[in-house]
């Protein structure tokens, strides 16, 4: 096991609290980033100072279809220079799929250098037998296959049951992991409530289903959701569309080097004062 230490400017002096974050390369405690439009600058900026902490770099929207195709590869190339993987926005998938360009999507991909793909109809319907031959497809592509479930429309709520269904069907078609759905916004859908906050019910009854929460990447845009999921699911639980100003705020929580989690360390800890 790949256990995370202190790499920083504290070396030597001050070691993590939290003892079980694990370091990359890793399966679980997954960070992905949402980019909603960093020039290839801001990236080399963010990628110098956090790239230890980044799993994914999500290209958001359908937004990297507005790029020039050589500043996407670009970048494209900058995340995979820091072992980080790149994926344009599940609504772009969409897009191809309601236009009919599926295979020409997953080809454009390829080319510009997107090494996984999300597979997701947070706008679109599609039935259960058409979402896994297009995980099965984007697998026989070549790509590692994110996919998600979730509305985007706040009207439309999840249902547990059919959730964990559509969950193990999923990773049994294929997918490394399943996105629970909460936008850039974190309001009003997925598992949060129009405040953002999370629906204690709906969240347990999705994680009771599941059992193993390394199987999903859930969507938490605030810090005050990242401090709620990484008290309840520990400093491994895999988070998503993480904007990119709160990565540290993000990994010092999860090393407990922020009050919520430094007092659940120190809990089990020797106490040496």
């Amino acid at each position: 096991m790949n256990v995370a230490t202190s790499k920083g400017a504290w070396q030597s002096v001050v070691t993590l609290p939290e003892t079980r974050r694990l370091a990359k390369p890793r399966s679980n405690g997954i960070t992905m980033v949402i980019d909603k439009g960093l020039g290839l600058r801001e990236t080399q900026d963010l990628l110098e100072m956090a790239a230890d902490h980044i799993d994914f770099l999500k290209v958001a929207f359908g937004s990297s279809a507005l790029y020039p195709s050589q500043l996407m590869k670009s970048k494209i190339a900058l995340a995979k220079e820091h072992n980080i993987a790149v994926y344009p926005g599940g609504t772009l998938f969409e897009i191809a799929v309601y236009q009919g360009c599926v295979k020409e999507f997953f080809h454009r991909a390829r080319e510009l250098g997107f090494t996984y793909v999300e597979v997701s109809e947070g706008t679109i319907d599609l039935s259960p037998k058409k979402r896994g031959q297009y995980i099965r497809m984007a697998k026989g592509e070549g790509f590692g296959v994110l996919s998600e479930i979730g509305k985007k429309d706040p009207s439309v709520k999840i249902q547990p049951k059919r959730a964990i269904e559509q969950i193990f069907e999923d990773l049994a078609n294929g997918a490394e992991k399943v996105i629970i759905e909460g936008r850039d916004s974190g309001r009003g859908v997925g598992i949060y409530d129009a405040e953002g906050k999370v629906n204690d019910e709906l969240f347990q009854a999705l994680i009771d289903g599941v059992r193993d929460h390394s199987h999903l990447i859930i969507e938490a845009p605030q810090t005050s959701q990242h401090n709620f999921l990484l008290v309840r699911l520990g400093p491994n639980v895999n988070l998503g569309n993480v904007q990119p100003h709160d990565i540290l705020t993000l990994e010092s929580t999860r090393v407990g080097l922020r009050g919520d989690t430094l007092r659940e360390c120190l809990r089990n800890a020797p106490r040496s004062y």
